[in-house]
Parts: structure tokens; C-alpha cells; sequence
């Protein structure tokens, strides 16, 4: 049936059914509503034929007879649809619909595919510009993300009654991350102005007072929230508070595992990042030329075949991807750990993603990047794969005993300028006691 025709029944059916009946009930009467046109039409290019659209409008007339007499009348308001929202109905009947089936998949894959071309390209161009470069990179990463979930429970109505209550999430947004990354790389700004005296004492100056500067931040953002509520709107605006928090928890969580990783080394947020990659790749591919048994009913279109080959190509891919420089023991082996995590368990960041958009009846949480989605369906596995890295680094990798290299770089890393030339002056003078005394 052609695209404009299943739209179209949508909307009647949308008009019949009231949004507080059963779902079942509301697929009953898109079900009985095609039926009944095939049947009683006889026209091939046009779906709605006389005898066909004469009883189903008298049932609406019905309906909308019936609903008018039995319920006060209120006024009914009408939301957009999104561009990345998808008729519940259609949602329903669509979900046993392979990509192995799908009539427009070749074009889909070459949106896709091109599309991912610029992304490996535009991430290689930024691994080769270095670390701060990547940090910023996830930065602009975040708020993509947050965009989008922001989205996602607003409502243009109660927006305009609220001038300027969506500043106030992203004000909460820019604390977080003021806050989260403020211990990060603020040693590392530091150490990067000191030929700026003025800069330098700036710098310097907020990453002794970056904890209390947050602190009131936030509670310029608590009081201007208490302040802008509304009779009748409080809610609407506490849920978005809520959402807003939740938000923060989501995005910030998982960043500053992948801001710290970058840090530990570019290696330890490559490799992550580049398994998940591999993962998603292999499993179109699998999937888009194999896959015939459906993996989970939250995910349609993903398939075990998919799921498996995936799995496969993973773990290979991790044995032999860090394979310059490094010798094969012990790296392989924290690399094949890395790719079974990819493989298994970080799918299930994707799982959670696509019951999270079903919840919201949304295809994407975006239409960012084309044939992908959001940049939200880019990274949801990524989020619990960059945790599991750090962790796995900190447990199996990182060397807990101190080497001179390792108290170096806490010392460049934790003290300033002055504070590194006045332990140089100390460790001198204590060298200079112990030679007189051993003269």
C-alpha cells in the first residue's frame, strides 16, 4: 500500500479512535478500515472509492454525534508531528519488518554509507589534531545530544507562556559541564597559559574557586526556576526539571568517563570507540544480507544473524587492531575483552535507546546525520562502552605502584608554575643537606 494512503487512514483512524482507547482496539479499526475499502472499492489508483468512504463517514458523523452529546465539548489541541515521529499505528504494524525485506534498503544504505564516510573522516582529522581537539569534539557531541532529548517533552504551547524557561535548561546544562570537566583539563589550561600572566592568574584563579563557582551557579538556576513558576504550569515545569536533571545524569555520566579516557591516552578512547563502530557496521551488513530472525521486539529491524556476525567481526577486529608498536602481550588480550564487551553488552545501550523512542513514539531522536539519526542514536552504546573502558583501564591496566614518570606528570598535571618552582627549590636544597652531609 502506498505511503500516502497509510497516512491518510492514520489520520481517520486517529479521528475515530479516541487517544484513551486500547491500542489493540485502535489497530482493529485501522485493520477494519482497509479491509473494508478493499472490499467494497473497485478503483486500483485510489484508495478512498465511494461506497468505501460513504460508511466510513457516516460512522465518523456517528462518532463525532455521539462524543459532542455524551462530553462537554473542550477544546482539543493539536501538536505538531515531527519530522522523526511515526504513527503509533504504523509502529505497530511495521514491527516484524526486516531490513533483509525492505523495498528501499539499497538507497537507505548508500544514504548511510556516505554519511558515515564524513564521519570517519572528519574523526580521523581529529584524532591527528590531538587531545584538547577530541575533548572539544565530545563537547559539541554533548550538546547536540541534549538538544535533542530537550526535545523530546517540549511543547510549544506551554513554551510560549514561558519566555525564556529554555534558557534555563541549558543553563543547567552549562553548569554541569563547567562543573564536570572543571578538574579535568583546568591543570592542563594552566599549563598551557603560563606564558600569560594575566590569563595564567585567571586560569589558575578558577581552578581554586571552581567548586564554589558551580555551587552558586546552580543556585542562580534553582532560584530563577522557583521564580519563573506559573499557576497552572507548575506541572509542566517541574517535569521539565526533572527531564532536565535526568538529562544531565545521562549525558555527563558517560562523558566524563570518555574525557577522562582521552586523557589516560589516546588509545584507550580509540580503540572504545572504534569496536562500537565495528559492531554497528558489521551488524547493518549482517543484517541487511542475512538477517531473517528477528533479536528483540524494541528493535524490529535488528536480527540475530546480525547480532552474531557482529559479534564475530568484533572480537576479530579487536585482536588485531593494535598492531604497530605494541606488543602482541598483554594489549591483545585487553583488546579482546574490549571487543567482547562491544559486542555483548553495549547493544544493549542500543536496546534501552530504541524502548526509550518507542516510549516517546519517535523513529529518531534526530535527523542530524542523514540515514543515522540524532546524534543520540549515534552514541548510545558508546555511553556504557566509555564507562566499561575506564574502569577496565583502572582495574587491569593502570599500574597502581609509583614510577618517577608517573610522579612527574601528577606534579605537571596538580601544581602550578610557582607551586613547581618552589618544590624545584626544596628538592635542591635537600640534595644540596645531603651532599655537605655526606661530605
Amino acid at each position: 500500500m502506498p505511503k500516502d494512503n497509510l497516512t491518510s487512514l492514520s489520520k481517520l483512524v486517529a479521528f475515530l479512535v479516541p487517544e484513551t482507547q486500547d491500542e489493540l482496539e485502535m489497530l482493529y479499526y485501522f485493520n477494519w478500515i482497509v479491509s473494508h475499502v478493499a472490499m467494497k472499492g473497485s478503483c486500483h489508483n485510489h484508495i478512498f472509492c465511494n461506497s468505501g468512504v460513504e460508511q466510513i463517514t457516516v460512522i465518523a458523523m456517528h462518532k463525532d454525534h455521539n462524543t459532542s452529546s455524551s462530553a462537554p465539548s473542550t477544546r482539543r489541541i493539536r501538536h505538531r508531528r515531527r519530522s522523526n515521529e511515526i504513527p503509533h499505528e504504523l509502529s505497530k504494524l511495521n514491527g516484524t519488518h526486516l531490513l533483509i525485506n525492505d523495498q528501499d534498503k539499497y538507497k537507505s544504505m548508500w544514504i548511510r554509507a556516505h554519511s558515515s564516510l564524513w564521519m570517519v573522516g572528519g574523526f580521523l582529522v581529529i584524532i591527528y589534531l590531538g587531545h584538547l581537539y577530541i575533548w572539544a569534539t565530545v563537547v559539541v557531541i554533548q550538546i547536540f545530544m541534549a538538544r535533542e532529548l530537550f526535545n523530546l517533552l517540549r511543547r510549544a504551547h506551554e513554551d510560549r507562556r514561558l519566555p525564556g524557561f529554555r534558557l534555563l535548561n541549558w543553563h543547567f546544562f552549562f553548569t554541569a559541564m563547567l562543573f564536570v570537566y572543571g578538574r579535568i583539563i583546568s591543570q592542563r589550561l594552566v599549563n598551557t597559559v603560563t606564558s600569560d600572566k594575566f590569563f595564567y592568574r585567571l586560569v589558575s584563579g578558577f581552578v581554586k574557586y571552581q567548586m564554589v563557582i558551580c555551587y552558586f551557579l546552580y543556585i542562580a538556576g534553582f532560584m530563577w526556576f522557583i521564580l519563573a513558576l506559573k499557576k497552572k504550569m507548575y506541572e509542566y515545569q517541574f517535569g521539565q526539571y526533572a527531564w532536565t536533571h535526568m538529562i544531565l545524569i545521562i549525558v555527563f555520566t558517560q562523558s566524563a568517563f570518555t574525557v577522562a579516557n582521552i586523557f589516560e591516552g589516546i588509545f584507550w578512547f580509540l580503540l572504545p570507540a572504534s569496536l562500537i563502530a565495528i559492531n554497528d557496521v558489521a551488524a547493518y551488513i549482517f543484517g541487511f544480507f542475512f538477517g531473517k530472525t528477528p533479536l528483540i521486539k524494541l528493535s524490529p529491524k535488528k536480527t540475530w544473524e546480525g547480532f552474531i556476525g557482529a559479534s564475530v567481526a568484533t572480537v576479530i577486529s579487536a585482536f588485531v587492531f593494535p598492531w604497530k608498536e605494541i606488543s602482541v602481550l598483554p594489549v591483545q588480550w585487553h583488546a579482546m575483552w574490549l571487543g567482547l564487551f562491544a559486542s555483548i553488552i553495549a547493544p544493549f545501550g542500543g536496546f534501552f535507546a530504541s524502548g526509550f523512542k518507542r516510549a516517546f513514539k519517535i523513529k529518531d531522536f534526530g535527523d542530524s546525520i542523514p540515514g543515522h539519526g540524532g546524534f543520540t542514536d549515534r552514541m548510545d552504546c558508546q555511553m556504557i562502552m566509555a564507562v566499561f573502558a575506564y574502569i577496565y583501564h583502572q582495574s587491569f591496566v593502570f599500574q597502581q605502584d609509583y614510577s618517577v614518570e608517573t610522579v612527574l606528570d601528577q606534579i605537571l598535571g596538580s601544581l602550578t608554575l610557582e607551586e613547581q618552582q618552589i618544590l624545584y627549590l626544596k628538592l635542591r636544597q635537600i640534595f644540596q643537606e645531603r651532599q655537605l652531609k655526606g661530605t
